[in-house]
């Protein structure tokens, strides 16, 4: 393919606005308003080698451009949402934006967006945040602003890890942004880990999870390194510079997370996350049960009345593609009530509640319900899945398995 048709290629799909499926979904009588809003800020002082997000370290200083775009978005989504429950800001590295521009963004979503379940107390606003990035006067701007948790990236606290991550903070300054968020009245805390980190011991995990584990932290996020296509991280395992985890020290890894995080008080709630009684991300179980969200900024994807897109991922694209407020877009996909059931068992057996079995398999033709249920038996008999008052749940060995599980029901699905 020549450059020239690529490009033609890639304008085409940037040709479609956010506007055509969000007024399908305003065209659908009765529908209730959408509690969730996801906004991603591309920008980041360092790409680190295994992110797969859209993000970028931004020589041109746009980011009054981008802020004043972003609000525009925000405005002209607005007719969809009702009361906002969560609202989530991830990257990119959030907390690199200016605080003038986050006081601005944070007057807007006040004035367009009805926030009054955060008056009482009811509402979740989320913003991620590096521990080289928060300042006192940010804080201070977001606090102002509503939020009332904050998601900080920590991966790791052994120099040498990070650094094969290629992240650039120093472990000791977490504890002290920790310290900070706390000050400025921001009561609920979420820590990030990355383990199976080439190179990386048991006992180095354990390091990690102490040192997190001791600061005062509501709800723990622990993935297992994954190798995203067209990464820096990726690549360089390609070229043999480093080795990956054997599988078995994966699964020791694991349960030691699952171990020391119940020690602490922590409850998993997700495979991957674990949050003290109360404390669970609600913004992302609205994902994980497939609920509407809005979505604003660059490669942010939405789902909203059963379609699914993304807004374009390049700032330029964004800032410059811009159809009365609505962002161009990609990837998008119809209603499709197969797919909904196929995201459904992707992320919801992953949940500690499980899955509704008669609700997931409704929207199933006959034969297909049936694959699926003897599938999910096969499971069941193997001591991995059981089936509790009309739910499917992991068992604590299915727990280890969940992606291939969840694949083994997904590929009976004709």
């Amino acid at each position: 393919m020549s450059d020239d048709t690529a490009l033609s290629r890639l304008r085409q799909l940037e040709a479609a606005s956010a506007k055509i499926p969000v007024r399908d979904a305003l065209a659908q009588p009765g529908r209730p308003g959408v509690s969730s809003i996801y906004i991603h800020i591309p920008f980041c002082s360092h790409k680190c080698h295994y992110c797969d997000f859209y993000s970028f370290v931004d020589s041109r200083d746009r980011q009054r451009a981008f802020t004043s775009r972003l609000i525009r978005e925000l405005a002209s989504l607005a007719p969809l949402a009702g009361p906002v429950q969560t609202i989530f800001v991830g990257g990119g590295t959030p907390s690199l934006l200016k605080a003038e521009l986050w006081q601005e963004l944070l007057a807007s979503l006040q004035e367009t967006y009805d926030l009054s379940p955060f008056l009482k107390g009811d509402g979740e606003f989320t913003v991620e945040c590096n521990p080289e990035s928060v300042s006192e006067e940010l804080l201070g701007v977001l606090k102002s602003g509503g939020v009332n948790r904050i998601s900080m990236g920590a991966q790791s606290f052994n120099p040498e890890h990070l650094k094969t991550l290629e992240r650039l903070h120093n472990p000791a300054s977490v504890p002290v942004a920790v310290e900070l968020v706390r000050n400025a009245g921001i009561d609920r805390v979420s820590v990030d880990l990355i383990y199976a980190i080439p190179g990386q011991s048991l006992q180095d995990l354990e390091h990690d999870l102490r040192h997190a584990l001791a600061m005062p932290i509501e709800h723990l996020s622990c993935y297992e390194l994954t190798y995203e296509p067209n990464t820096a991280m990726t690549k360089r395992l390609g070229m043999g510079e480093f080795v990956r985890t054997p599988e078995e020290l994966e699964i020791e890894m694991f349960e030691l997370v699952g171990a020391m995080a119940t020690q602490a008080g922590f409850e998993r709630y997700e495979v991957s996350n674990y949050a003290k009684p109360g404390c669970e991300c609600r913004h992302n179980l609205a994902y994980w049960k497939q609920d509407e969200w809005i979505a604003a900024g660059p490669s942010a994807s939405a789902h909203i009345g059963g379609h699914r897109y993304k807004n374009v991922p390049r700032l330029e694209s964004y800032l410059t593609g811009d159809d009365e407020g609505f962002a161009m877009i990609v990837d998008h996909e119809p209603p499709d009530p197969v797919r909904l059931v196929q995201e459904k068992l992707m992320t919801g057996l992953r949940l500690r509640e499980g899955l509704d079995v008669d609700s997931l398999l409704e929207n199933l033709n006959a034969a297909n319900a049936r694959r699926v249920r003897e599938t999910a038996t096969e499971f069941e008999n193997l001591g991995q899945l059981e089936r509790t008052e009309g739910r499917w749940k992991l068992t604590p060995s299915g727990v280890l398995l969940a992606d291939g599980i969840a694949g083994s029901l997904l590929s009976v699905i004709a």
